[in-house]
């Protein structure tokens, strides 16, 4: 069985969904009335659940005091009305940590960077020295430091504000762009195969970056890994809330 290092930046994701049928007196907001209340590990943790849904032995290493992000969502609609975020800043890693992962054990290695602190530019500069096989996604401004990555994945909005024109990128470049699908190194289009309603998109790309690992590690075909993905990622924005693939549906 291939293995896989997740490491990264983690959250508690909370749903808090309810009845909303008036709006208050005192202010144009709606009145929510809880029905239920479902929670999940988010960010790193999410692609980390994915990886092991889709059958891949995996580690993580990540933070273990996590924001909190609650959202408040119609019942009926699915429409969320309010996110909170409680303790949205993370301790770094120590870099006593990073030396000590035997890296040679994994068959690749996945960061999941939603730049909260956890993980500095430099520490996956030592993360892509130390395996050849390392995809990232991350929510930083991509400078020089990303360009000895093997795969680097991105939504389309991320990369226009963080990508930079300059970089000298050696490696694939993996840009998702929702319903259309995904784009392989600026030229290479690959369609969503089958469309699915989408309630809720949270987690979606967590989703995406765990199906494309999944298939890259067992095949070693690109294309193919993102054609999975993009089928993880549309199955998974049909859900309600934050939710692991699952392998039979896709």
């Amino acid at each position: 069985m291939k293995k896989v290092l997740v490491i990264g930046d983690s959250c508690q994701d909370v749903f808090r969904y309810g009845m909303c049928d008036r709006l208050s007196p005192e202010a144009p907001v709606p009145i929510m009335k809880p029905t239920r209340t479902t929670g999940n590990g988010g960010m790193a943790i999410n692609v980390y659940e994915n990886l092991k849904a889709l059958g891949i032995e995996c580690d993580i290493v990540t933070n273990d005091i996590r924001p909190v992000k609650t959202r408040y969502i119609d019942e009926v609609s699915n429409q969320m009305l309010l996110r909170i975020d409680e303790k949205d800043s993370i301790k770094p890693i120590h870099p006593r940590d990073i030396e000590a992962i035997r890296f040679d054990d994994y068959d690749a290695v996945v960061i999941s960077d939603y730049d909260k602190g956890f993980l500095s530019s430099v520490d996956i500069v030592h993360i892509s020295n130390s395996h050849p096989l390392v995809f990232m996604d991350t929510k930083k401004k991509i400078r020089t430091w990303g360009r000895f990555l093997k795969f680097i994945k991105i939504n389309e909005k991320e990369f226009k504000e963080n990508w930079s024109t300059t970089l000298d990128f050696d490696g694939d470049l993996i840009m998702t762009k929702g319903k259309d699908g995904a784009v392989l190194n600026f030229s290479e289009e690959f369609p969503i195969e089958h469309e699915h309603e989408v309630r809720d998109l949270s987690g979606a790309g967590d989703t995406f970056l765990a199906g494309l690992v999944a298939d890259y590690v067992k095949n070693a075909d690109i294309r193919s890994a993102i054609r999975f993905a993009n089928r993880c990622a549309a199955w998974v924005v049909s859900q309600k809330g934050v939710v692991t693939v699952d392998p039979e549906k896709i």
